[in-house]
């Protein structure tokens, strides 16, 4: 037995950690069964597959053992939500119980954050002059004097599905980089910044293969290169990882 595994199960005993911090917590089987392969891939390398059924409590089963073992490391989900369940409330509470100081970054695609140099455009927008877009835009622009992320997901009221989103996000393709006049408070520079300098990030399944895509043409990386990849809900990966590498051909290019 390792001395991670050790870890893992007396993190997860009915008298550790968790369990003096949480008084409602109780020590599962298949919890701790999925904790210590879990411990012994981190370990020992190679991959592992898990399927676990309601109430094992999947997500400390893996973040415990991550934690403990000091590694580097991305943390992948399918859904912004669960993203930042795990960055606000998972993690932070994780690392305090088991006394672990650790550098937690969330790291999203760029669309989920809010570009400054756009958003002081958007009031130039044939669309800005409506009544209801000046209410939206006043609500994004007195937001944006007071966040630090830049990250859209902590402003209420605003959804992707909204016409006044891609205002004031950029894309690869609007994006000025370097030449942008708010370049050094540009919150997606800073948010990738900050992830390359922590210990573990919390990512989606989209960016990870977006990384990947960029990694392949040799023109730039987006995420720090780890050791630990854990991938949450990854039954969903197959179809994210097709759109992002894949090649379609249809039956007219064919003929």
């Amino acid at each position: 037995m390792s001395l991670l595994t050790d870890q893992v199960d007396a993190a997860l005993s009915p008298q550790g950690p968790l369990a003096r911090q949480w008084p409602g917590f109780k020590a599962r089987q298949g919890q701790t069964d999925m904790a210590r392969a879990v411990a012994e891939a981190v370990q020992d390398g190679g991959s592992l597959v898990v399927e676990a059924g309601t109430g094992v409590g999947k997500t400390f089963a893996y973040l415990v053992p991550v934690l403990l073992s000091g590694q580097r490391a991305l943390v992948s989900t399918a859904t912004k939500a669960l993203q930042d369940q795990l960055f606000s409330r998972d993690l932070p509470r994780l690392a305090q119980a088991l006394n672990v100081p650790v550098r937690v970054a969330l790291l999203k695609g760029r669309s989920s954050y809010l570009c400054i140099h756009r958003m002081e455009q958007a009031r130039h927008h044939p669309q800005a002059q409506q009544a209801v877009w000046q209410r939206a835009l006043s609500k994004v622009e007195q937001w944006a004097q007071t966040t630090r992320s830049g990250d859209l997901a902590e402003l209420p009221g605003l959804d992707e599905s909204s016409g006044l989103w891609p205002l004031v996000t950029s894309t690869r393709d609007n994006c000025l980089g370097s030449s942008c006049p708010r370049y050094k408070a540009c919150h997606v520079n800073l948010a990738r910044k900050e992830a390359m300098a922590a210990d573990v990030v919390v990512i989606n399944h989209h960016l990870f293969f977006a990384d990947l895509a960029v990694r392949e043409s040799g023109v730039a990386e987006l995420l720090p290169t780890v050791r630990v990849t854990v991938f949450d809900e990854a039954h969903q990966l197959n179809e994210i990882g097709v759109n992002f590498l894949g090649q379609e051909l249809s039956t007219v290019q064919l003929i």
